[in-house]
């Protein structure tokens, strides 16, 4: 799997297929310095060089992977939200929509937190 349009054809469900599309075009819009990129078969978006969010598809829900750091930070944003969470991604159900502004209180924050980041992964 190469580009973002293999790995969306690997998801079955229509509408799940248009929510992951709809959400990496609203990044890509909104961030346009960040790169899409496919890793790990995962689409995830990259700023310098180093993992700013990722995602994923399970069958209840569009896991969003920030790295532990920026979920700990805002915790209380996403437990307002209504999103369960562990120590490495945010589950966004898919009978829900899509809370755009913690997406971007999150990709914020980790834009700005690794700003000097020289790594892929924080240390």
């Amino acid at each position: 799997m190469n580009t973002v349009y293999d790995f969306l054809e690997t998801i079955e469900d229509d509408v799940q297929q248009k929510r992951v599309k709809e959400v990496l075009d609203w990044i890509t819009r909104n961030y346009p310095k960040l790169e899409l990129t496919i890793k790990w078969n995962q689409p995830m978006f990259l700023d310098h060089g180093t993992f700013i969010i990722g995602f994923s598809v399970a069958k209840k829900h569009l896991a969003i992977a920030p790295e532990p750091q920026a979920i700990n930070e805002l915790e209380d944003k996403i437990t307002r939200a209504g999103y369960e969470y562990t120590k490495q991604l945010i589950r966004m159900p898919w009978k829900d929509s899509v809370d755009y502004e913690l997406l971007q209180t999150i990709i914020d924050f980790n834009i700005q937190d690794k700003a000097d980041c020289t790594t892929f992964w924080r240390k």
